[in-house]
C-alpha cells in the first residue's frame, strides 16, 4: 500500500503501472494482481485508505466541540504533513473528471456524515446558518486545501514558499480566520470556561 500510495501520487493512475508499484514494493507483479485485481481497483483502495486516515487523524466532532476554524486549521496541518492526499484526490479528479469515481456510493455517505454534523451544529446555533450547510462544509474544506492543490500560485501570491515555516503558520492562521468568518464562529467557545450566554 505504501508503494503504491507513493507511486500513484507520482504519477497518477495513467502514469502508473502495476510493475512499477510492485518493483517498489519488493513483490511480484502477478502477487499484486491478485491481491488487488487490477490497478484501478489498487487506485481506488488506496485513496479510501488515505481519506479514511485523514477522517481517523482530523474528526468532524472539532466543529461540534470546538469551532469550524479549528477544524480547517487541522485538516490544512494533516495536508502539510500529507500533500499526497491532494496529489491523489487531483489525479483522481484529471481520470474521472465529474463522472463517477470507484466507491462513490460509499464515500458520497461518508461525506454526507460530515455535512450532517455541519447542518446538526448549524441548527445548535454554533455556525452560521446563512449558507446550506453542505456548501459551508465545501468551503471549509477549500480554504484549508487550497494551498496544497496548486502551491506554485501560492508561492507568487505570498512571495514565500510552504517550507518557509513562518510562512506556513501564517497561512494556517489565514485559514483559521476564514473558516470562522465564513462559519460565523469569530468568537470560539473557550475550552476553559463556558460562554457568556
Amino acid at each position: 500500500m505504501e508503494a503504491a500510495t507513493a507511486e500513484f501520487a507520482a504519477r497518477g493512475l495513467a502514469g502508473t503501472t502495476m510493475e512499477q508499484i510492485a518493483k517498489r514494493a519488493g513483490i511480484n507483479k502477478e502477487r499484486l494482481y491478485n491481491y488487488f485485481g487490477d490497478k484501478q481497483r489498487l487506485f481506488a483502495t488506496v485513496l479510501s485508505e488515505e481519506l479514511g486516515k485523514v477522517a481517523a487523524a482530523v474528526p468532524i466532532d472539532v466543529v461540534r466541540d470546538e469551532d469550524a476554524g479549528e477544524y480547517a486549521g487541522r485538516c490544512f496541518d494533516y495536508m502539510a504533513i500529507h500533500p499526497e492526499l491532494i496529489r491523489l484526490l487531483q489525479w483522481e479528479a484529471l481520470e474521472y473528471g465529474d463522472d463517477e469515481v470507484p466507491d462513490e456510493v460509499g464515500r458520497t455517505e461518508h461525506y454526507r456524515q460530515k455535512v450532517d454534523s455541519f447542518s446538526n451544529t448549524q441548527h445548535g446555533g454554533a455556525l452560521s446558518g446563512q449558507s446550506e450547510a453542505a456548501h459551508l462544509f465545501s468551503l471549509v474544506l477549500a480554504v484549508s486545501q487550497w494551498w496544497f492543490t496548486v502551491p506554485q500560485i501560492a508561492r507568487m501570491v505570498t512571495g514565500a514558499p510552504a517550507r518557509n515555516r513562518a510562512e506556513r503558520d501564517r497561512r494556517r492562521a489565514s485559514v483559521v480566520e476564514a473558516a470562522r468568518r465564513l462559519t460565523g464562529t469569530t468568537d470560539p467557545p473557550s475550552k476553559t470556561s463556558p460562554r457568556a450566554g
